[in-house]
Protein backbone atom coordinates (compact mmCIF):
# COMPACT_ATOMS: atom_id res chain seq x y z
CA UNK A 1 0.00 0.00 0.00
CA UNK A 2 1.06 3.58 -0.65
CA UNK A 3 1.96 5.88 1.95
CA UNK A 4 -0.42 8.69 1.71
CA UNK A 5 1.61 12.39 0.76
CA UNK A 6 1.51 15.59 1.62
CA UNK A 7 1.26 19.14 -0.92
CA UNK A 8 4.74 18.78 -1.76
CA UNK A 9 4.90 15.02 -2.36
CA UNK A 10 6.16 13.97 0.90
CA UNK A 11 5.55 10.84 2.54
CA UNK A 12 2.58 11.58 5.29
CA UNK A 13 3.43 10.79 8.84
CA UNK A 14 0.44 8.98 10.80
CA UNK A 15 -0.78 11.19 13.45
CA UNK A 16 1.74 11.87 16.55
CA UNK A 17 0.49 9.61 19.49
CA UNK A 18 -1.62 7.63 17.47
CA UNK A 19 -1.73 3.74 18.82
CA UNK A 20 -1.74 0.74 16.66
CA UNK A 21 -3.44 -1.76 18.16
CA UNK A 22 -1.79 -5.11 17.70
CA UNK A 23 -4.66 -7.76 17.07
CA UNK A 24 -1.81 -10.22 19.01
CA UNK A 25 -1.52 -8.66 21.85
CA UNK A 26 -5.52 -7.75 22.11
CA UNK A 27 -5.46 -11.79 21.70
CA UNK A 28 -3.23 -12.55 24.56
CA UNK A 29 -4.89 -10.39 26.71
CA UNK A 30 -8.57 -11.91 26.35
CA UNK A 31 -6.76 -15.86 26.49
CA UNK A 32 -5.63 -14.20 30.02
CA UNK A 33 -8.61 -13.03 31.44
CA UNK A 34 -9.96 -16.70 31.07
CA UNK A 35 -7.11 -18.05 33.40
CA UNK A 36 -7.20 -14.52 35.37
CA UNK A 37 -11.00 -15.76 36.22
CA UNK A 38 -10.22 -19.42 36.46
CA UNK A 39 -7.37 -18.55 39.00
CA UNK A 40 -9.13 -15.70 41.32
CA UNK A 41 -12.59 -14.90 40.19
CA UNK A 42 -14.31 -11.43 38.72
CA UNK A 43 -14.15 -10.00 42.23
CA UNK A 44 -10.48 -10.46 42.55
CA UNK A 45 -9.33 -9.97 39.15
CA UNK A 46 -7.25 -7.03 38.09
CA UNK A 47 -6.08 -5.70 35.27
CA UNK A 48 -2.35 -5.67 36.52
CA UNK A 49 -3.08 -9.66 36.96
CA UNK A 50 -4.30 -9.60 33.41
CA UNK A 51 -1.46 -7.49 31.99
CA UNK A 52 1.19 -9.64 34.19
CA UNK A 53 -0.40 -13.04 32.18
CA UNK A 54 -0.55 -11.60 28.92
CA UNK A 55 3.31 -10.39 29.13
CA UNK A 56 2.53 -6.69 28.43
CA UNK A 57 1.86 -3.06 30.43
CA UNK A 58 -1.34 -2.31 32.22
CA UNK A 59 -1.17 0.65 29.18
CA UNK A 60 -2.08 -2.51 26.54
CA UNK A 61 -5.30 -3.63 28.43
CA UNK A 62 -6.47 0.17 29.22
CA UNK A 63 -5.73 1.05 25.51
CA UNK A 64 -8.44 -1.78 25.00
CA UNK A 65 -10.58 -1.20 27.79
CA UNK A 66 -11.12 0.93 30.29
CA UNK A 67 -11.91 -0.81 33.47
CA UNK A 68 -11.82 -5.37 33.93
CA UNK A 69 -15.69 -4.29 34.04
CA UNK A 70 -15.67 -3.12 30.54
CA UNK A 71 -13.64 -5.74 29.68
CA UNK A 72 -15.66 -8.73 30.57
CA UNK A 73 -18.71 -7.47 28.87
CA UNK A 74 -16.90 -7.01 26.07
CA UNK A 75 -15.65 -10.87 26.14
CA UNK A 76 -19.42 -11.88 26.87
CA UNK A 77 -20.64 -9.50 24.12
CA UNK A 78 -18.25 -11.32 21.83
CA UNK A 79 -19.23 -14.61 22.66
CA UNK A 80 -22.99 -14.30 22.42
CA UNK A 81 -22.74 -12.77 19.24
CA UNK A 82 -21.86 -16.02 17.82
CA UNK A 83 -25.20 -17.00 19.20
CA UNK A 84 -27.39 -19.90 18.92
CA UNK A 85 -28.68 -20.88 15.36
CA UNK A 86 -32.22 -21.30 15.07
CA UNK A 87 -32.34 -25.08 13.87
CA UNK A 88 -34.72 -25.74 11.10
CA UNK A 89 -34.96 -29.55 11.10
CA UNK A 90 -39.00 -29.77 10.07
CA UNK A 91 -40.25 -31.16 13.55
CA UNK A 92 -40.30 -29.76 16.93
CA UNK A 93 -38.43 -32.69 18.64
CA UNK A 94 -35.39 -32.44 15.74
CA UNK A 95 -35.32 -28.39 16.15
CA UNK A 96 -35.13 -29.25 20.38
CA UNK A 97 -32.61 -31.52 19.93
CA UNK A 98 -30.47 -30.28 17.50
CA UNK A 99 -30.97 -26.86 19.65
CA UNK A 100 -29.21 -28.55 22.88
CA UNK A 101 -26.69 -30.20 20.97
CA UNK A 102 -25.51 -26.56 19.95
CA UNK A 103 -26.58 -25.47 23.72
CA UNK A 104 -24.38 -28.47 25.15
CA UNK A 105 -21.23 -27.18 22.99
CA UNK A 106 -21.81 -23.82 23.91
CA UNK A 107 -22.32 -24.08 28.00
CA UNK A 108 -18.60 -25.92 27.89
CA UNK A 109 -17.44 -22.66 26.80
CA UNK A 110 -14.78 -20.63 29.03
CA UNK A 111 -16.91 -17.64 28.96
CA UNK A 112 -20.48 -19.80 30.13
CA UNK A 113 -18.48 -22.57 32.75
CA UNK A 114 -16.14 -19.91 34.13
CA UNK A 115 -17.40 -15.88 33.18
CA UNK A 116 -20.99 -15.73 33.65
CA UNK A 117 -21.83 -17.46 36.88
CA UNK A 118 -19.18 -14.51 38.05
CA UNK A 119 -21.30 -12.41 36.85
CA UNK A 120 -24.46 -13.06 37.56
CA UNK A 121 -23.25 -13.20 41.26
CA UNK A 122 -21.87 -9.25 41.17
CA UNK A 123 -25.09 -8.45 38.70
CA UNK A 124 -26.53 -8.05 42.29
CA UNK A 125 -24.46 -5.28 42.75
CA UNK A 126 -24.32 -3.86 39.45
CA UNK A 127 -26.95 -2.79 37.20
CA UNK A 128 -24.76 -2.44 34.17
CA UNK A 129 -23.94 -6.14 34.50
CA UNK A 130 -27.18 -7.50 34.78
CA UNK A 131 -28.34 -5.61 31.87
CA UNK A 132 -25.63 -6.46 29.82
CA UNK A 133 -26.33 -10.22 30.46
CA UNK A 134 -29.96 -9.45 29.82
CA UNK A 135 -28.77 -8.22 25.98
CA UNK A 136 -26.55 -10.30 25.27
CA UNK A 137 -27.64 -13.62 26.39
CA UNK A 138 -31.24 -13.91 27.33
CA UNK A 139 -32.37 -11.67 24.15
CA UNK A 140 -30.64 -13.81 22.03
CA UNK A 141 -31.74 -16.98 23.08
CA UNK A 142 -35.55 -15.73 23.91
CA UNK A 143 -35.34 -14.86 20.13
CA UNK A 144 -34.05 -18.45 18.84
CA UNK A 145 -36.83 -20.10 20.68
CA UNK A 146 -39.22 -17.79 19.41
CA UNK A 147 -38.67 -19.08 16.01
CA UNK A 148 -38.91 -22.66 16.90
CA UNK A 149 -41.82 -22.33 18.61
CA UNK A 150 -43.90 -19.84 15.81
CA UNK A 151 -42.31 -23.20 13.23
CA UNK A 152 -43.95 -25.71 15.48
CA UNK A 153 -47.33 -23.86 15.73
CA UNK A 154 -46.93 -23.25 11.57
CA UNK A 155 -46.52 -26.73 11.70
CA UNK A 156 -49.80 -27.94 13.60
CA UNK A 157 -47.25 -29.43 16.65
CA UNK A 158 -48.24 -26.43 19.23
CA UNK A 159 -51.50 -24.94 19.37
CA UNK A 160 -51.29 -20.90 18.46
CA UNK A 161 -51.48 -18.28 20.39
CA UNK A 162 -50.45 -18.18 24.17
CA UNK A 163 -52.21 -19.51 27.07
CA UNK A 164 -52.54 -17.03 29.86
CA UNK A 165 -49.60 -17.99 32.60
CA UNK A 166 -47.50 -19.07 29.81
CA UNK A 167 -48.73 -21.82 27.66
CA UNK A 168 -47.43 -24.46 25.12
CA UNK A 169 -46.38 -21.62 22.22
CA UNK A 170 -45.15 -19.43 24.94
CA UNK A 171 -41.24 -18.66 23.92
CA UNK A 172 -39.98 -17.70 27.48
CA UNK A 173 -41.71 -20.63 28.96
CA UNK A 174 -40.33 -23.37 25.85
CA UNK A 175 -37.02 -21.63 26.78
CA UNK A 176 -37.12 -22.58 30.66
CA UNK A 177 -37.95 -26.38 29.78
CA UNK A 178 -35.38 -27.09 27.29
CA UNK A 179 -32.18 -25.23 28.04
CA UNK A 180 -32.84 -24.82 32.11
CA UNK A 181 -31.89 -28.42 32.99
CA UNK A 182 -29.33 -28.38 30.50
CA UNK A 183 -27.85 -25.41 32.03
CA UNK A 184 -28.10 -26.14 35.66
CA UNK A 185 -26.37 -29.96 34.85
CA UNK A 186 -23.29 -28.07 32.64
CA UNK A 187 -22.67 -24.80 34.77
CA UNK A 188 -24.45 -25.17 38.14
CA UNK A 189 -23.61 -28.57 39.35
CA UNK A 190 -20.69 -29.09 36.59
CA UNK A 191 -21.70 -32.55 35.93
CA UNK A 192 -20.90 -34.62 32.32
CA UNK A 193 -24.59 -35.69 31.37
CA UNK A 194 -24.62 -39.72 30.46
CA UNK A 195 -24.80 -41.22 27.26
CA UNK A 196 -28.45 -40.08 25.93
CA UNK A 197 -29.46 -37.42 28.11
CA UNK A 198 -29.87 -34.79 25.13
CA UNK A 199 -32.03 -37.21 23.39
CA UNK A 200 -34.27 -37.73 27.03
CA UNK A 201 -34.12 -34.18 27.79
CA UNK A 202 -35.43 -33.59 24.12
CA UNK A 203 -38.41 -35.74 24.07
CA UNK A 204 -39.17 -34.52 27.86
CA UNK A 205 -39.30 -30.97 26.84
CA UNK A 206 -41.47 -31.76 23.41
CA UNK A 207 -44.00 -33.98 25.71
CA UNK A 208 -44.09 -31.04 28.37
CA UNK A 209 -44.53 -28.35 25.63
CA UNK A 210 -47.51 -30.33 23.80
CA UNK A 211 -49.18 -31.71 26.78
Amino acid sequence: MTPSTGPSGTPRRAPAGAAVLREDVTEAIRAAVFEELAAVGYARMSIEGIARRAGVGKTAVYRRWKSKLALVLDLVGAFAVQGLPAPATGTLYGDVRALLEVAAHALRHPVASQVIPDLLVEAARHPEIADTLKAVLLDSQQGVMAQVVRAAVERGELPGGEAEGGGAADPDRALDLVLGPLYWRLVVVRTEPPKGYLDDLARSAVAALTA
